[in-house]
């Protein structure tokens, strides 16, 4: 896949960022002046906090819910960028609210999942940002579509926004679940491979829909290398108008804060590089020899194939393929491997001798 994009580097348009990751916080929604106010003027004794956010415009599932106070909230977080050393932060859904929020000087915009979701929303949203030289974070769509979040970034990117990041909030969990919208960590961390450049913060509270999830979710973004988070902070999250469950007060926040390690993607410590290096590369030679035992097993698969076309023999027997999953699964016990990490490598192993035979078969 070939994907550019001309960003800068978050750590040039936020130079925080150098020494700290970027942290986010303040309520789901502006409520009140004086709930925006008091939550900013907690919030910003945490020396980690760099920017306060608050929603003024809230797309909700059902009508009749809170929908948000909308422009009426802008002077509010004026006041907050006036009162404070917070920057500020809100979510645009559509061109309007773009430049109804820089006008107001807003600092920092944030693409939600739902608008991100809809390619005709965000060029809205794109076409409005022409022009304006403006942070701008994308949260992933709400369904697990890598292609469709890749998309909205690449919009944004091609108005000649480059000071670009993503949010990484979760998608919509398709059966039971812990989390309010299950983290799918490979889809970030595929993004991240495919665009290194591109900074990823965490929006844990999203992800976790309660409290005690928070500071796991949180920590984990960090040990995959994420470079900060947005958490929903308010000074009285009970009561809150939304998102009730998933926000925490200025006090815990800094709580959440002291308890997580952050943790950097390389390290000065030469005697350790040093061990890494040589660990990696004993990993590389037995990567090298599972290579070569792959290709003798699909050898021996398609050995098969040919006898299974001789024979109008079919190509699935699901006794055999069960009896492989429990006997390889057993066998990784015994080498310290969960038996799910075997089973899942031995589903694509069998996806893939089943294409195989199935080509034989056609020839």
């Amino acid at each position: 896949m070939n994907i550019t994009l001309n960003i800068h580097p978050m750590e040039q348009w936020f130079p925080e960022t150098r020494e700290l990751p970027l942290l986010v916080a303040g309520p789901c929604s502006a409520e009140t002046e004086e709930q925006v106010l008091q939550t900013a003027q907690q919030v910003q004794h945490d020396h980690r906090a760099m920017v306060y956010r608050a929603g003024l415009w809230k797309p909700r599932t059902r009508p009749g819910t809170f929908e948000g106070v909308g422009a009426k909230g802008l002077p509010w977080l004026q006041k907050v960028k006036q009162n404070t050393k917070l920057k500020i932060a809100t979510e645009v859904a559509k061109a309007e609210h773009v430049h109804q929020a820089i006008e107001a000087g807003v600092d920092i915009l944030w693409i939600g999942a739902r608008t991100t979701v809809n390619p005709f929303s965000v060029q809205e949203i794109a076409d409005a940002l022409s022009g304006y030289d403006v942070p701008v974070f994308v949260k992933n769509p709400i369904n697990p579509d890598l292609q469709l979040w890749i998309g909205a970034l690449e919009r944004i990117n091609q108005a000649g926004i480059t000071k670009l990041g993503a949010i990484h909030r979760g998608f919509s969990p398709m059966s039971e679940s812990q989390y309010r919208n299950d983290p799918k960590w490979k889809l970030p961390i595929e993004l991240k491979r495919l665009l290194p450049a591109l900074p990823i913060i965490c929006d844990p509270s999203h992800i976790g829909g309660k409290r005690n999830l928070i500071e796991p979710v949180a920590q984990k973004a960090f040990d995959l290398q994420m470079e900060g988070l947005m958490i929903e902070t308010h000074i009285n999250p009970d009561k809150a108008l939304s998102d009730a469950k998933q926000q925490v007060t200025p006090q815990k926040l800094s709580a959440i804060l002291d308890n997580i390690v952050w943790r950097r993607a390389e390290s000065a410590n030469d005697e350790f590089v040093a061990s890494l290096q040589e660990l990696r590369a004993q990993i590389d030679k037995v990567d090298d020899e599972l290579i070569k035992l792959l290709g003798k097993r699909m050898a021996l698969v398609d050995e098969i194939g040919e006898s299974k076309k001789e024979n109008n023999v079919t190509i699935l027997q699901v006794g055999r393929y069960e009896n492989i999953l429990n006997d390889r699964a057993s066998k990784g016990e015994e080498e310290n491997l969960h038996p799910d990490f075997v089973k899942s490598i031995y589903e694509i192993i069998h996806q893939n001798s089943i294409a195989r035979q199935e080509r034989i078969m056609n020839e």
